[in-house]
């Protein structure tokens, strides 16, 4: 499980454990599941979508991934 992190800068948006993230990168949609490799990205206009049943609508962010916790920072 991931422990996800998703927050702008007045307030959290999510927080809590997930097994799939969708995010909207800069250069296209990708997804994060538990082991993934560590990774920084710029995210775009879109939707987070956390194991199919939140969808967060961002403006843009940036998210980082390292040892099973994903932070994002977004603009709602």
């Amino acid at each position: 499980m991931l422990d996800t992190t998703v927050l702008t800068r007045d307030r959290m948006l999510f927080e809590g454990k997930a097994k799939s993230v969708f995010l909207p990168g800069a250069t296209g949609e990708f997804e994060i599941l538990e082991f993934h490799r560590p990774i920084i990205s710029l995210l775009k206009e879109g939707h987070i979508i956390i194991d199919w049943k939140w969808n967060i609508p961002i403006k843009s962010g940036v998210v980082k991934v390292m040892k099973d916790q994903l932070v994002a920072i977004v603009e709602e």
